[in-house]
Parts: structure tokens; C-alpha cells; sequence
């Protein structure tokens, strides 16, 4: 008779990251590349990881979640196979919302409210609009809205998703279109927006791979630069 994993799942190793204060999913996504086939690790936050299941389902792990109490979770994670991320430190995409944490250090209940939001709006396993329009149009609300870390953020995250230079090239011609000349010119022109989407021009125009480029955005234009990154130092 097969056994269930979950019968064993106590005896995963544990990763308490409920007092964690910076981006704890590279460290996990680091310690499940390690964790051989037929083990796992459990994780344990005040609410529940949802971006981390799509991340850790790339690396090959299944998993089941139970809610202990109103500010416990564990997460076990159990690995059926082996599989390459395809993102280095971030699984299935880059740039996972990792702000969710700056509402969890105002209220547990309040991180769990966002991370479900979350969810709904980009978790959906049938979405009606395809998740590289989707990543656009919030790009464009960002600019829109004069959020423009978030919209370096989803400018990664388009180009992960196979976005083209040519579609970025329409896009920009639209927000001088609708934000105008001088807002162009004094607030996009300057920004590490603009300076990621003439990156990917430049790189793709020496002949660098997507692969290449994603690369060197993400170590440019990832969690290590200050006016993208999402969590206080």
C-alpha cells in the first residue's frame, strides 16, 4: 500500500520565517533546490505564502497548507521531482510581490487580506486576459499613476513573459501620448523605467539572447536596486 506523504509531513524540516523582516523566498527557494525527491520542508508564516506555491510547483513540489491559528501557517512542501527554475531565485517569475510583508508588520489579519487580493487578481488558473496584457496594462497604470517602481517591476516581469521591443517600443510612444511631452521628458525620460526599457533595446541589439538580457535586468533592475525594491533596509 502507498503511503500518503502527507503522513510524514511532520518530520519535514522547518523554516519559520513569521519573524522574517526582508525577502525570505530566495532562502527558501535555496533550501528546496536541495531537498532531494520524496522529502520535503515546511514553511511557516502568519499568513499564507500563496505567491510561493506557483514558485515552489516550478521547482517540483507539491503542496498542503494547514492554518494552525490566525497568525500560523504551515506550508508543507513535498518534492515529487526534479525541475530547473526558471527564474534563479525566484522560481516561476521574477520579482514575487514581496511588499505583502511591509502589511504584515502593520497587521497579520491585513497581510492575509492582500495576499488573497493577490491571488484574485493574478493567481486564477483561467484568467480571461492573458498574463503578459495583463502585466502591460499594470505597467501602464503604474505610469499612469506615477508609480514608476512599480512599473519598472512589471516591466521585468512583462519581458520574463516574452514581451517584444516593438510592443515596448508602442507602449512608451503611448504614455507621451497620453502623459504629454514634459511629463516625458522630466519624469519617464530620467527614470530607472526608461533606463530598463533602453537596456533591453541596447542588449537586444548587440545580439544578446532573452534569456541574457533577463539576466542582466535582473541584476540591474532587481530586488538589489534601491528604486525597485519593495521591502525597507
Amino acid at each position: 500500500m502507498k503511503t500518503d506523504w502527507k503522513d510524514t509531513k511532520e518530520s519535514f524540516e522547518v523554516m519559520d520565517v513569521r519573524k522574517a523582516t526582508g525577502n525570505f523566498l530566495t532562502g527558501i527557494l535555496k533550501k528546496a533546490g536541495q531537498v532531494e525527491v520524496g522529502h520535503g520542508i515546511c514553511v511557516v508564516q502568519t499568513f499564507e505564502p500563496i505567491p510561493l506555491y506557483s514558485a515552489m510547483a516550478d521547482l517540483g513540489f507539491e503542496h498542503h497548507t494547514d492554518k494552525t491559528s490566525n497568525s500560523e501557517c504551515r506550508v508543507y512542501f513535498h518534492r515529487t521531482k526534479i525541475k530547473d527554475a526558471a527564474f534563479s531565485g525566484a522560481g516561476d517569475m521574477p520579482l514575487k510581490p514581496t511588499a505583502v510583508l511591509n502589511f504584515k508588520k502593520i497587521d497579520d489579519s491585513l497581510a492575509d487580506i492582500v495576499v488573497n487580493f493577490w491571488d484574485l487578481t493574478w493567481g486564477k488558473e483561467k484568467p480571461a486576459i492573458d498574463l503578459k496584457t495583463k502585466l502591460l496594462l499594470s505597467l501602464a497604470n503604474g505610469v499612469g499613476a506615477g508609480r514608476l517602481r512599480q512599473a519598472t517591476r512589471e516591466l521585468v516581469k512583462a519581458y520574463a513573459t516574452g514581451v517584444t521591443v516593438a510592443e515596448l517600443d508602442e507602449l512608451f510612444s503611448m504614455f507621451v501620448w497620453n502623459g504629454g511631452i514634459g511629463t516625458f521628458a522630466s519624469e519617464i525620460g530620467p527614470s530607472t523605467l526608461y533606463a530598463a526599457y533602453q537596456r533591453i533595446k541596447t542588449l537586444e541589439n548587440n545580439g544578446r539572447s532573452r534569456n541574457e538580457v533577463l539576466g542582466v535586468l535582473m541584476d540591474e533592475f532587481g530586488e538589489k536596486n534601491p528604486s525597485v525594491n519593495v521591502i525597507p533596509h
